[in-house]
């Protein structure tokens, strides 16, 4: 029990040398050099190999192991391979369940992974940041992630990783800063990473179209259609010579709603169909359930407000089965702005709310909060109800300033001006209303 207890005291570490690993379960045995050299060498040759002086050989490690009582590749990397072979495990499965969506599993599996049995091996400790920084992100916990991943970062500098390796941390957090509404920022970090992939001379084709496909996210946050439009086509013709059906599927959600911001909305349900298709077939119910209600906005805007609904409840239905409040409350607020536009003030008004219930504290969905946010306001300004309409709009413009994106707070500030003009306050709304034309131009009035 007592050289169990100073085993688990003194235990070498992987970050130590091999020669300090020697010396470190000399002492846990209670030998001398002497002692432990036996008649096969010398003091003085144990005590080089414990100051790191001389390197000893394969066979000569072999034989310190079975002396010292360990596994070979404990000595000789800090780590047993049982020990090795369970880490890798536990990482493949944490990746298994992010491809899977299954964030909160995948998190929970990574902090199981004894951080020593990772540091032996630079290229497993990355995968498992690189897995423990994505579910993170996906959880709602992006500052963590971008904590998670700045080490990866440190990481991936050392002379053992490639270009790729280095540009694939930069996407990462790239993807961190989008969820962080950091949009300058994050397309900053985005080129940076396709510039390493590009430079690398490796083969890369799947992570340069992620970097494209995410990229276009950035330029549609900044109203930059052509450029939105010119990276999913990038990003489309990348995974489309992969074969990456996934991939592909994730590009034409993209390509649909670039098509639909620039008012092609029979285009836009074309690429929604196309994904929602190849989302089926991989049986990724989640993102299908999010082209249902995609499909369900590009329906109403083809002035089929019925078949849009019926989208909107089956993506709601799906958001449910799945367990997803975030994707629950996507669905609910589509459906409140259908009712708002097609007069049932009321149910938009009761809609929006629940929308919102579902969205608390996700700082990551900001966007959709502020959106519900306007919903409801403008159904209490078209009940009558001013004063909770203002403060609904002040909590909405609160929101949408947190984005990089000059059409969303236009959107608020066209809102309040309505309710300014309501108000019979017609300078007030003028100014509004000036501000959001403003924002949405490249001069000033």
């Amino acid at each position: 029990m007592q050289q169990q207890l100073a085993r688990t005291r003194f235990a070498p570490s992987a970050r130590a040398s091999l020669g300090e690993r020697v010396r470190q379960l000399r002492i846990n045995r209670s030998l001398t050099q002497t002692e432990l050299a036996g008649d096969r060498f010398s003091k003085e040759y144990v005590s080089q190999i414990e100051r790191g002086k001389t390197r000893p050989t394969g066979e000569t490690v072999s034989w310190l192991a079975a002396r010292l009582g360990v596994d070979e590749n404990f000595l000789e990397m800090g780590v047993s391979s049982g020990a090795l072979d369970r880490a890798q495990g536990l990482v493949s499965r944490a990746e298994a369940a992010i491809e899977a969506q299954d964030y909160e599993e995948a998190t929970t599996i990574l902090g199981s992974v004894e951080t020593a049995d990772l540091a032996v091996s630079p290229e497993l400790e990355l995968r498992a940041l690189f897995a423990e920084s994505w579910a993170w992100m996906y959880r709602g916990e992006v500052r963590k992630a971008v904590g998670i991943i700045e080490r990866a970062r440190r990481l991936a500098e050392s002379s053992a990783f490639s270009d790729v390796e280095r540009a694939d941390v930069l996407y990462r957090l790239g993807c961190c800063r989008v969820k962080l509404s950091s949009i300058s920022t994050a397309v900053a970090l985005f080129g940076e990473a396709l510039q390493l992939a590009e430079r690398s001379g490796l083969p890369c084709d799947r992570l340069r179209s992620h970097i494209f496909a995410w990229r276009s996210r950035c330029y549609q946050r900044q109203r930059d259609w052509e450029a939105a439009r010119e990276d999913v086509e990038r990003a489309l013709e990348l995974a489309e010579g992969l074969n990456d059906r996934e991939t592909v599927a994730h590009v034409y959600f993209q390509a649909s709603l670039v098509a639909e911001r620039q008012g092609r909305y029979v285009l836009a349900r074309s690429y929604a169909e196309r994904a929602k298709t190849l989302y089926e077939e991989l049986s990724d119910d989640r993102n299908a359930g999010n082209l249902l209600n995609n499909l369900g906005v590009f329906n109403f805007m083809l002035g089929k407000p019925d078949e849009a609904v019926a989208h909107f409840k089956d993506a709601f239905r799906i958001a449910l089965e799945i367990g997803s409040d975030v994707n629950a409350a996507y669905a609910v607020s589509s459906m409140a702005q259908v009712h708002l536009r097609t007069g049932k003030i009321q149910l938009a008004e009761e809609q929006a709310r629940h929308a919102l219930e579902l969205l608390a504290g996700r700082d990551e969905v900001i966007e959709e909060t502020g959106n519900a946010q306007l919903v409801l306001g403008r159904s209490l300004l078209e009940q009558g109800r001013l004063d909770e309409a203002a403060e609904t709009f002040e909590l909405a413009e609160t929101s949408l300033s947190q984005l990089s994106s000059a059409s969303h707070r236009a959107a608020a500030w066209v809102a309040k001006g309505d309710l300014a003009a309501c108000r019979g306050d017609d300078r007030a709304a003028a100014q509004l209303y000036r501000n959001a034309a403003e924002a949405l131009q490249d001069f000033r009035f």
